[in-house]
């Protein structure tokens, strides 16, 4: 492997975040099996997987902005921002959590550094002292023997370094090596397992990746597992060793609110449960806490601010991958969907029609894990899964492989819109075989044109031509056919260029900030332009686009 360069710019943090997934996929096994603390539901690795993946799908975003505006390669700052940005709202689980505060901690230092060029070795040292403080801030009642332990003993190394970017991450790994080795003579319940903390042997394969990043070769770490646990890792993780005392429920959610609020939040939070953790700022946070009263952790969250991405797991019954000693699980259902879908309006109907709904919102897709959880939401022994987004196609790929790990038969159908979606929704039968199934969805959504009618964020070269900021665009399968000024004149013209093709049936989905009146006009002007042509029009609320046009 070629060596990159060794300042820490922006190039840098994209192949950083790149290796530590790469990293992270490989010990996700290893670390999920040695999850002890704070609760023993087997998942630490695949949380802190998930969190990065998250980081590295905002760090990809901003270098495809920048290449697709034909602009400047992205700062550091930018880099950093965008990876602390996706960690934060992707973060997963206590150690996720974690990881994302230590990753906006860095940010913090970086960024202030970084807004033209690039940070050297000081600024490395003094991001991952940053790091390891504010993660340690944001945990209520900070544990030793803990990630925070090994963070410190990082941040620490980095500190007493000298020399060059390579010398201070290896420095910080080294430190963090050791400090995990530690762990298990500073916290009793990993002495009694045998084994080393699981959120530090992330954060070491974490840093490890750093390493790599700047030297080009990756640290050798060596299995953690006990034997015993090595010669059993695929079968189920432990029962957790507090199931009768410790808390019930897991509560996980991202909230919109002011600094004085969140203050007063962790400390009705702190009151409820424990491993309670609060990272984030500027009005965005991540609240993950332990609660036996799981209603009363998100309703405090509600009198905070704006509550979202709600998660809430229950230890004792709710994984059917940790072999949990509650009560029996339900039995699951022969055959369901599972789909993407950009609006609340959509959400409604796709559920309306059987549909287990992941919810994307504008500048936010769902990470592989979100549609993980709705794979197991929907319970079901078969699964279709519907993306509605080109972009999504490959995080939906990564999310059928690991539902099929925990037995779900997945197939995966490329839809690119939420109208090819409803089109395979509406031909979907549970009754039939699962391959004659597929293949009739398929070959409706493959059947299915579709466009949408956006307003231009910025000036761009378009397939149309050169749009301006303001420009109403008309995009028919993904590219820009038609630059306009009116929003239902613009609307028109797409429906006649693809009813030039031919066409059965017209859907139009209209968002909160389309023109009132556009669906009746679109849907009279059909009625009186082509004959036995039907058209149906729902509202999908705060969608992202203007309108969704499909054509079958």
């Amino acid at each position: 492997m070629a060596q990159v360069p060794q300042p820490m710019d922006a190039l840098a943090v994209r192949t950083w975040c790149g290796l530590a997934l790469q990293a992270l996929g490989r010990a996700r096994e290893e670390i999920d099996a040695i999850n002890v603390y704070p609760v023993a539901d087997g998942d630490t690795g695949t949380n802190l997987y998930l969190t990065v993946e998250s980081a590295v799908a905002a760090v990809e975003a901003v270098f495809a902005g920048h290449e697709t505006g034909g602009g400047r390669r992205p700062t550091l700052a930018d880099a950093v921002r965008a990876m602390a940005h996706g960690a934060l709202i992707g973060a997963r689980g206590n150690s996720g959590t974690i990881l994302a505060q230590l990753l906006r901690g860095m940010a913090q230092v970086l960024a202030a550094e970084g807004e033209t060029s690039h940070g050297g070795a000081r600024e490395l040292a003094l991001a991952l002292r940053q790091a390891a403080d504010s993660a340690r801030a944001a945990v209520e009642h900070p544990v030793e023997g803990t990630v925070l332990s090994v963070a410190s003993a990082a941040a620490d190394a980095a500190g007493a370094a000298e020399g060059d970017c390579p010398g201070v991450a290896r420095a910080a790994y080294e430190g963090a090596r050791a400090a995990l080795e530690a762990t298990p003579a500073q916290l009793a319940v990993l002495e009694r397992a045998g084994v080393v903390d699981a959120g530090g042997r992330g954060l070491v394969a974490v840093l490890g990746a750093l390493v790599q990043t700047f030297t080009g070769e990756a640290p050798r770490v060596p299995d953690r597992r006990p034997p015993a646990v090595q010669e059993c890792a695929d079968d189920s993780p432990r029962e957790r060793d507090d199931a009768a005392s410790g808390p019930a429920y897991e509560v996980i959610y991202l909230l919109e609110a002011g600094d004085g609020a969140v203050a007063r939040l962790r400390e009705r939070l702190d009151a409820l449960g424990d491993s309670l953790v609060v990272v984030g700022g500027d009005g965005l946070w991540n609240v993950h806490v332990h609660v036996d009263d799981a209603g009363a952790a998100v309703e405090a969250g509600v009198e905070a601010g704006r509550p979202y991405r709600i998660r809430i797991t229950h230890f004792g019954a709710e994984d059917v991958h940790a072999g949990g000693g509650g009560r029996p699980a339900r039995e699951p259902i022969q055959r369901a969907v599972v789909a993407v879908v950009p609006g609340e309006g959509l959400a409604g109907l796709y559920q309306e029609a059987g549909a287990t709904t992941v919810l994307a919102r504008a500048g936010e897709p769902p990470a592989s894990g979100e549609l993980v959880d709705a794979v197991r939401r929907a319970h079901a022994r078969e699964v279709v899964l519907l993306p509605n987004d080109a972009d999504l196609r490959q995080t939906a790929a990564v999310a059928a492989e690991q539902a099929r790990t925990d037995g779900v038969r997945v197939a995966l159908i490329p839809t690119r819109s939420a109208v090819q979606g409803i089109a395979a929704l509406a031909v979907h039968e549970p009754e039939r075989r699962f391959d004659e199934d597929v293949v009739a969805m398929t070959s409706a959504a493959g059947a299915t044109r579709y466009a949408e009618v956006v307003v231009a964020e910025r000036q761009s070269w378009t397939m149309a031509g050169i749009c301006q900021a303001g420009d109403v665009l008309g995009l028919i399968d993904g590219d820009v056919a038609i630059i306009g000024s009116d929003v239902t004149a613009t609307a028109e013209a797409v429906v006649d260029r693809m009813l030039a093709a031919g066409g059965e049936m017209v859907t139009l989905v209209l968002g909160d900030e389309a023109p009132a009146p556009i669906g009746a006009h679109l849907e009279a002007r059909v009625r009186e332009s082509y004959l036995a042509v039907d058209t149906v029009v729902y509202h999908g609320g705060c969608q992202g686009s203007l309108l969704l046009i499909g054509v079958e």
